[in-house]
């Protein structure tokens, strides 16, 4: 019998692939094809219209790297298929493991009116269903040579950039043909395939597999293999009972939703992107009119607008689909971004962005944040969630996790605040399921809330260009929307299924409190650090251009158009694969160009509302931070209050000590009272005395170490080059430790600096350890021509605390996480995320790492001493081959004796440095009092250009407090408001303006102040 079952699979596999497939298209004639190659960048098709088009042959070659070709297919329905289904086919050569990531065109009619997209696996066009016979044909295909970044793995290739890519043709034009599609072949083919999936999933002991078996044996001996189209009625008449027996009412349910996962840059540009939504937004809303119950979620404001502003024709349709209920927007934010590496404020933009384009263009109010490709959770997510009114959230990749397996499907996440959103990732493991049957079974079969739920989603087509949802997909929901021995699949909205799904739990849903850690992708952290050096600089300069115009500029002079798009380039940039380092070369050069721009504009929109001053004494300085500071600017001393104006003077004020330093064959002593910094011969850090802990001090490194010891790693992880960082990799390193010199830069009084110089491999480096008076941290200045190939450097401080934790700046707030190795889940975070500081401490006394661009850092004990390590620079190839080769800037700094609202100050001063202005000395704008560990994030005027003032704030460490707002003005009315400074809670300033609010731990605050 085994044998037998055998046999009936081998002789239907070769029935279905060598004649029924082939026969659903029984007739074909070919189409006229010529072609224009379009010169340089892609051309709108008013101007491919005009072009000269010359003819072309079928297997010819075209589409050089990057390239786009306008072919043109003209041709005529043969008379005698009157009646008929009738399909342009159209093969352009694809090639590649997964459409999307190849050939794709997006065809128009002889007006130039989109039609649809086609890719590798959706290459028709419809011309009639049926036709009258004698139709003409002409249809303009826009034609995108995008080459298969990674058909061969993650080898270096020149293919991604423009500029490097070369002109070699790329593909071959196939087939080009008016062709029949025959209905009852194309549903016997269906038919086979859905039963026969579902009979591969079911048990060996299930009656219903071998049921299947014969039945599909019996259509076998009724199908004329030679006169498939004439006996396909017959032949699934075979199947018929088989396809209508119901499923078991215990079956799983599955909501199916459309899907086209599209990465706004990745393997390929951000200009690629708006022509990929394109296709595949034109293919969604055609494929609705054929299957009405498609719904189609999409995430993603940005890749609505691009296609507002470039394809009205397709934008109209789609707000058509939304009307019909066919397209339901989801998602909630500008672009999927990454959610680790992106500052508070910049975070909650991303949804105020997102939620309020779908408002004002959709009409529609999402209520999900959809990221099923990010690369991990940031805790300060739910409550921003929350905060933006969304219910529900939605991922995927927590099941790409090496180590350990998230113990749920469906869930409450709660954030660092104890604020919870119900969040789901879907069983199938997938965003890009095509309704199969074994995506089905392993949807049930791994669906970990069994006994709790009985239902998940599934996201269903092809993302990156692959055109979304086909019919061959919709088809097959069709067929397994209520069969025996599968879940039941429902075609329907996210909404339905996050109402539905919240509901069957109820009180009974599981928690998981904290971040979620992707236990993959770990050098997302560091990759391209040009890039992200951008991004954090960019927001730390819109925070203060908001700032300077709220403060210094009449209501009507402020500059609401600009730094709206300002503020959504920069979202966009902080996209999954372009912030976290994992696009090709085209897309990071393009951001570290976009990024000069941005800082050029917006140093511009500051110095107009708040001018630079001249350099002479009484000067004054900008402190856009939310702490007071006292610190040394150019060699004089500067002193201004949180968020407004301060002054220079020449000389320190009393009870500062000036820097002094001493050398010896032992090294450099650069002393100010607060800290004793001994740098080596060797330029290395051989003790950081903290003279204000105790009597006699207390040392910060660990005895017998060295800090800011420089650490290269081999660095070549087993898959994915930029993104992943291997544990591996700590078996071998090499200290740099030579140096060509160690020079004093400057002796003080107000600052002094230690110039250390080394060379390594084909890479130089040049530090600048500054000690200034006044400061209790040393800061230090890298600058470094980065010439290694698949390296890691490291930069090591060993330090004499006993640390069981170490905690980290993330948006809002903070995170603790383990340094020891306890479990698999500890073990699993060898390499953490933190924004501008990292500290760790014991009872007591505790020491702060901070950073001005550095996200990836790696904290470990060893005893009783605790190690942080800031990762600063990788070189993978790919697929950038020349990943951050050049040359690079960054600071960072070591706080000994830091508490934690220390080391928050101290993010904000490296951050934000002191600016010189010319501005008039005056109250600031907005000013909190209290003993409080509240802190500003944003001052700006409200969006709806009202005037009014706009004060987002939170609390840092995680206690409750109470804080004063002070506002420089009499608020005539005072509310709280959500992200989207819509009121929430009306707020009754006192007689002289002020507002006391009370925090819980780390929960935020949006205030909108009117004024007269």
């Amino acid at each position: 019998m085994h044998d037998d079952r055998r046999m009936v699979e081998s002789r239907l596999e070769r029935a279905v692939s060598q004649f029924v497939h082939p026969a659903r298209y029984p007739l074909t004639v070919p189409l006229q094809v010529s072609a224009w190659h379009a010169p340089g960048e892609p051309v709108p098709v008013q101007e491919a219209l005009k072009a000269e088009y010359r003819p072309f042959e079928t297997g010819g070659e075209w589409g050089g790297p990057w390239s786009t070709t306008w072919f043109r297919f003209q041709g005529e329905v043969p008379p005698e298929w009157a009646g008929r289904r009738v399909e342009a086919l159209l093969d352009l050569g694809y090639g590649g493991a997964w459409p999307g990531f190849n050939a794709e065109a997006l065809v128009h009619d002889r007006d130039g009116v989109p039609v649809k997209g086609i890719h590798r696996d959706n290459r028709w066009i419809a011309v009639g269903a049926p036709v009258a016979g004698g139709e003409r044909v002409e249809l303009l295909a826009e034609t995108a040579a995008n080459p298969d970044i990674l058909g061969n793995g993650f080898r270096p290739t020149a293919l991604g950039d423009r500029l490097t890519g070369g002109d070699t043709p790329l593909y071959r034009l196939g087939r080009a043909e008016l062709a029949v599609l025959d209905e009852q072949v194309f549903h016997l083919d269906l038919d086979i395939e859905v039963l026969s999936g579902l009979m591969h999933e079911l048990s060996t002991e299930d009656p219903r597999r071998h049921e299947i078996l014969r039945a599909l044996e019996r259509m076998l001996d009724m199908l004329d293999l030679h006169d498939v189209p004439g006996t396909a009625l017959e032949a699934r008449d075979q199947l018929a009972h088989m396809l209508a027996r119901p499923a078991h009412a215990s079956a799983h349910r599955l909501s199916a939703v459309g899907h086209a996962h599209i990465d706004s840059a990745w393997l390929w540009p951000l200009r690629e992107t708006v022509r990929k939504t394109a296709r595949t937004f034109a293919n969604v809303t055609a494929l609705a009119q054929d299957y009405p119950e498609l719904v189609f979620a999409c995430s993603q404001a940005q890749q609505y607008a691009w296609t507002r502003d470039h394809q009205p024709q397709i934008w109209q349709r789609i707000k058509d689909a939304v009307a019909a209920g066919n397209w339901a927007p989801v998602g909630s934010m500008w672009v999927e971004s990454d959610t680790n590496m992106p500052g508070g404020e910049a975070l909650a933009r991303q949804l105020v962005h997102g939620k309020r384009f779908f408002l004002d263009e959709l009409g529609v109010e999402t209520e999900e944040v959809w990221l099923p490709d990010s690369f991990g959770y940031t805790a300060a997510f739910p409550q921003l969630a929350r905060l933006a009114g969304v219910r529900w959230f939605l991922s995927q990749k927590m099941s790409w996790n090496e180590t350990n397996r998230m113990p749920h499907h469906s869930f409450w996440w709660e954030g660092i605040d104890g604020s919870r959103v119900f969040t789901h990732f879907p069983p199938v493991d997938t965003y890009n399921a095509t309704v199969s049957g074994n995506e089905l079974a392993r949807a049930v079969r791994t669906f970990s809330d069994k006994g709790l739920a009985t239902r998940s989603l599934l996201p269903f087509g092809y993302g990156d260009g692959g055109g979304g949802p086909t019919r061959e997909m919709l088809e097959r929901a069709r067929r397994v929307r209520d069969l025996e021995g599968s879940p039941r699949v429902v075609v329907e909205a996210p909404s339905a299924f996050f109402a539905a799904a919240e509901a069957e739990y109820g009180a009974a849903a599981p928690v998981w409190s904290g971040e979620m850690y992707l236990e993959l992708h770990r050098a997302t952290y560091t990759t391209q650090a040009a890039t992200k050096r951008g991004n954090r600089r960019s927001e730390h300069l819109l925070r203060e251009a908001e700032l300077s115009a709220a403060s210094f500029l009449p209501a009507a002079e402020y500059p609401y158009e600009e730094l709206d798009r300002l503020w959504k380039t920069v979202l966009l940039h902080q996209f999954h694969d372009i912030l976290p380092g994992s696009s090709i070369a085209w897309v990071h050069r393009e951001a570290r160009e976009t990024y000069r721009a941005v800082a050029e504009e917006l140093e511009a929109l500051i110095a107009s509302a708040c001018p630079a001053g001249d350099g002479e004494d009484g000067d004054r300085i900008l402190n856009a931070s939310s702490f007071d500071r006292a610190e040394v600017l150019d060699g004089r001393w500067a002193q201004a209050p949180a968020l407004g104006v301060g002054t220079l003077s020449a000389g320190l004020p009393a009870g500062i000590a000036p820097v002094r330093t001493a050398s010896s064959p032992d090294g450099t002593v650069l002393d100010n009272g607060l800290l004793r910094i001994t740098v080596t011969p060797d330029g290395l850090l051989g003790s950081v005395l903290d003279l204000t802990a105790g009597p006699v001090g207390r040392e910060a490194l660990a005895a017998g170490t060295y800090g800011n010891l420089l650490q290269l790693h081999p660095d070549h992880p087993s898959k994915w080059d930029a993104w992943d960082i291997d544990r591996h990799y700590r078996r071998r390193w090499t200290d740099l430790t030579a140096a060509e010199s160690v020079t004093v830069a400057s002796d003080g009084p107000m600052s002094a600096t230690v110039r250390v110089e080394r060379a390594f491999g084909a890479s130089r480096i040049v530090q600048l350890l500054t000690l200034d008076a006044g400061s209790p941290r040393l800061l230090i200045d890298t600058d470094i021509d980065w010439q290694e190939s698949e390296k890691v450097l490291k930069a090591a401080f060993p330090l004499d605390v006993h640390a069981d934790r170490s905690s980290s700046e993330i948006q809002f707030g903070y995170v603790q996480r383990p340094t020891h190795a306890n479990t698999s889940w500890d073990a699993a975070r060898f390499e953490i995320c933190a924004h501008r500081w990292v500290h760790v401490g014991e009872p007591g006394y505790g020491i702060a790492v901070v950073n001005d661009s550095t996200y990836g850092h790696d904290i470990s004990r060893d005893g009783s001493t605790t190690t942080v390590r800031l990762t600063l620079l990788r070189s993978p190839h790919s697929p950038d081959p020349e990943t951050d080769t050049g040359r690079h800037r960054f600071r960072y700094a070591l706080q000994p004796g830091a508490t934690l609202t220390d080391a928050v100050a101290a993010g904000h001063a490296l951050n934000l440095p002191l600016r010189r202005t010319a501005a008039a000395p005056a109250p600031p704008l907005i000013s909190l009092t209290g003993p409080t560990t509240a802190v500003v994030e944003s001052v700006k005027l409200a969006d709806d250009r009202s005037g009014d003032v706009v004060v987002r704030l939170y609390e840092s460490l995680g206690a409750r407090t109470t804080c004063t707002l002070h506002p420089a003005f009499p608020p005539t009315s005072a509310t709280l408001t959500d992200l989207l400074e819509r009121p929430t809670t009306p707020l009754s300033p006192a007689p002289d303006g002020t507002l006391t609010l009370p925090l819980r731990p780390f929960q935020i605050l949006t205030v909108r102040l009117r004024r007269e």
